[in-house]
Parts: structure tokens; C-alpha cells; sequence
């Protein structure tokens, strides 16, 4: 891993993603006591960053391997983003969601082409049912963010941060599965000067910062999480990464979240997701740590569920 395989693979996905926009809001400039930059991943293509990390992974694959198509398990940003990296470069991709992924997600995956496959929500019943089809149809397996080629996809977002902005203090990301933390951390690390990478995460899933302290990966006892996205856990080839490149994770409460994607809502004017706005509510609870900052904000995706959302 080096400063060249990052660039090489921003070259390579460029013409199938977007150098998403940059925003400033100088209200929330002084609700945080910082200088915040939102890169917004959810203007991304199928709305979130995942696009990046699916289209590099997909690309990095053999004629042959194309040519049987691609498997992942998602509850629904990664199964959306594979669905349509895979639609632009003719391969057939083969998704399964668990039962409750929010319906806008799993209709946008059967509009980008998908074929899915449902089943229960947790790890094991996904991890079967693709492992079945792997063995069925001999597509290849891609995990939605324990997968070196989809990190080095989702560490362009903040490259293409501090290409614009190279003097930031911190980049801060929401953390799940882990995917996009390492891919912005490598990003910081290449290409930053001292800036550091912070997570946020849900206080109810906080599997990344409870393996930060213990130096092994931990499971989560509970998934119930407004931050839909932020449902999964760390893997093998993303901890490390974690573990060298990663200051600290910073945890938030359900209210919180909902009181940072609702200022996101009312003063950016942007439609954001709640995965997104866990990285903004980190910034609010710790004011103090962030204060004359200039702080990169990875506004993850914009793929919401009208039907389910609240804001209070």
C-alpha cells in the first residue's frame, strides 16, 4: 500500500463516479466552534460513497470473473452501489438483503438491475445466502467494506477532500463495517499533513471504538440504530488499518443523530441519511476538541426512507 495505488485507483474509477461538492455552512461554522468542510457523498452516484469503493472492486476483477457476475450481502447503500457499477460495466450482480433494508433502498437496486436474494437480518443468514449463489452461479464474492479494492475506492471522497482543502486538522467519518474509515484514513495518512482521521459511531453499536480499546475485533449485541448503515462490524483487512491510522472514534447517542441530520436538512439544504449525519453529530458533542479546527466532514450518502424518518 503506497501514495501511487491511491492515485492510480482514482484514475481508474474517475469516469464512472463524481468528484462530489464541497459545502460550507457558516452557521454551523459557529455552532461547532470549527471550520467544517461536508464533502457530500450523497450527490455520489446511487447517493452515497459506496459507488467509489463497488466500482474499483468490480474493475480489478478478470474478463473471466466479470463475466460471472458479483455477489455482496447489504442492507442496502453497497447493494445499490454494486447493482449500478455493475450495470456500467456489464457484469451481472447478485445482491442479498435482509428482509427489513429500507424499501428505498432495495427498489433502487432492482431499478440499477440487481438480482436479490432475501434473508434474515443478521451476519450469518447473509453470509450463507452468498456463499450459496458463489457456489451456484461461480460469481465472485465482494464485501461491502472488508475488501482492500473497495477501501482504496472509498478513499478517494477525501482525497479528492484535501486535494481542495490540503490543510485540514481531521477528516471525521461515520463508522460501520469500517470500509470507509480505512479508506479516508489511508487517505489522510497519503496526502494529509498531519491530519488526523476520527470516527463517529452509534453509542448502541459501537463495535469499532470497544475493538480500538481491546486491540481485537468485537461483535455487537444489539443493531438498534437510526444509522441503518452503521448495522455491521469491522473485518480483518480493515482493522489494521484502523488500529495504525485512526486517532480515535468519537460515540453518539440515537437523539443526537437525529439533531445533527436535522440541522444538516435545515441549514445545508441537503438531503442526507442518518449514517451520514452520526460523523456531524460527533463534531456537536465535542465542541471543545473541534473549536478553531478546520475539519473535513464525510457526509456518507443521501439514501433516506421517507416512510420511516423522523426528526424528533
Amino acid at each position: 500500500m503506497n501514495k501511487q495505488t491511491l492515485l492510480e485507483t482514482r484514475q481508474r474509477i474517475s469516469a464512472y463516479v463524481h468528484n462530489t461538492p464541497i459545502c460550507t455552512s457558516h452557521l454551523l461554522d459557529d455552532i461547532s466552534g470549527g471550520k467544517l468542510f461536508f464533502k457530500c457523498e450523497n450527490f455520489q452516484k446511487m447517493g452515497a460513497f459506496k459507488m467509489r469503493g463497488a466500482t474499483n472492486a468490480i474493475m480489478q476483477l478478470t474478463k473471466a470473473q466479470q463475466e460471472r457476475g458479483v455477489v455482496t450481502h447489504s442492507s442496502g447503500n453497497f447493494a445499490q452501489a454494486l447493482s449500478l457499477a455493475a450495470k456500467n460495466l456489464g457484469v451481472t450482480a447478485y445482491i442479498v438483503m435482509p428482509k427489513n433494508a429500507p424499501k428505498v433502498k432495495r427498489d433502487a437496486v432492482l431499478g440499477y438491475g440487481g438480482i436479490i436474494t432475501d434473508c434474515e437480518s443478521n451476519i450469518k443468514a447473509r453470509e450463507e445466502a452468498a456463499a450459496q449463489i458463489v457456489a451456484e452461479k461461480g460469481a465472485t464474492f465482494i464485501h461491502p467494506s472488508n475488501d482492500l479494492n473497495v477501501i482504496l475506492g472509498n478513499a478517494t471522497a477525501a482525497m479528492e477532500l484535501l486535494e481542495v482543502h490540503p490543510d485540514l486538522n481531521c477528516i471525521i467519518s461515520p463508522v460501520g463495517g469500517g470500509g470507509l474509515i480505512a479508506g479516508t484514513a489511508l487517505a489522510a495518512h497519503y496526502f494529509g499533513t498531519q491530519c488526523k482521521t476520527i470516527g463517529g459511531e452509534p453509542m448502541v453499536t459501537d463495535d469499532a471504538f470497544r475493538s480500538l480499546q481491546t486491540g481485537q475485533i468485537e461483535t455487537n449485541i444489539t443493531t438498534n440504530t437510526i444509522a441503518d448503515g452503521l448495522r455491521t462490524q469491522l473485518g480483518d483487512i480493515n482493522f489494521p488499518i484502523l488500529q495504525q491510522h485512526v486517532d480515535h472514534i468519537i460515540r453518539v447517542e440515537e437523539e443526537e443523530i437525529v439533531k445533527a441530520m436535522r440541522l444538516l436538512w435545515e441549514r445545508l439544504k441537503i438531503v442526507v441519511e442518518p449514517s451520514s449525519a452520526v460523523a456531524f453529530a460527533a463534531v456537536l458533542k465535542n465542541k471543545a476538541y473541534f473549536k478553531g479546527k478546520k475539519v473535513g466532514i464525510i457526509l456518507s450518502g443521501g439514501n433516506v426512507d421517507l416512510d420511516t424518518l423522523r426528526f424528533s
